[in-house]
């Protein structure tokens, strides 16, 4: 079922090509660092599906007429993404039958944290645009339990699963302790590809290497030569970031360290 990032990139691709001078298209791409002049807006939904939709742009956007010659190019963009926003309600109501609404529209100077990131090009020209999705439909409430009469006997804790993190209780192995505070290199990769040796002595400035990565699949956090979790790239405060959405086994982490033996 289409969620409402979904119906908006759909509505932005077809409407920014429609409406913007020189027809550019917008693509995904991995996230990068917006100049200080970036701007944005942000709206509110509610109904079954709620919450903040941001949209944040380079600032060099400006600099050209997208929006029409003589324009004022914020307001543009502003009225344009407002009628992007609208337009991705109706396909969200076309294709699920959820029905919401925009409670505030309004103007943001940028969001600490990236969903997804695209670029718009043109012929001669490409502008990163960021998006922080965080409409979500929202959860039924959760009855509270009754308290039970009777208080049965304990349960033996359950097994940790292989994606948990360690607790601050967790017990560890002996003499593990002595290494918690050694400083590891933790690498993020998005991908990796096989080259003949010819094809890399022929790379330039300008070529693109295609990895085996889509731009919407998790990115790894490598510890030594081990993968300790997995995740999606963020922007904090201008840096790349990772949030973890999964993790490796206890196990699994620890034995990244291996080299320290």
């Amino acid at each position: 079922m289409k969620t409402y990032m979904e119906c908006w990139i759909s509505v932005a691709a077809a409407l920014f090509s429609q409406a913007l001078a020189g027809e550019p298209e917008l693509v995904e791409s991995l996230p990068k660092p917006l100049t200080a002049n970036s701007f944005g807006f942000a709206a509110t939904l509610s109904g079954d599906e709620a919450g903040r939709f941001a949209v944040v742009l380079d600032g060099a956007i400006l600099e050209s007429p997208l929006v029409g010659e003589g324009v004022d190019q914020r307001a543009g963009w502003g009225e344009l993404l407002r009628e992007v926003a609208d337009a991705a309600l109706g396909e969200l109501l076309a294709k699920t039958g959820k029905k919401c609404r925009i409670e505030k529209f309004e103007e943001t100077s940028g969001e600490s944290q990236t969903s997804q990131a695209f670029q718009l090009k043109s012929a001669d020209r490409a502008w990163t645009i960021l998006v922080r999705d965080e409409v979500r439909a929202p959860k039924p409430a959760v009855q509270p339990a009754a308290e039970p009469s009777v208080k049965s006997a304990q349960a033996p804790p359950a097994a940790m699963s292989p994606g948990a993190a360690l607790s601050p209780g967790t017990a560890l192995s002996p003499g593990i302790e002595l290494l918690l505070d050694v400083e590891l290199e933790a690498t993020v990769r998005f991908g990796c590809r096989e080259m003949p040796l010819g094809e890399i002595l022929d790379l330039g400035p300008g070529d693109v290497v295609q990895l085996d990565r889509h731009v919407a699949d998790p990115v790894d956090l490598i510890v030594g030569d081990k993968i300790v979790a997995r995740g999606e790239v963020v922007l904090v405060n201008g840096n790349f970031g990772l949030r973890v959405t999964e993790v490796a086994a206890p196990r699994k982490r620890l034995e990244s360290i291996r080299c320290l033996f």
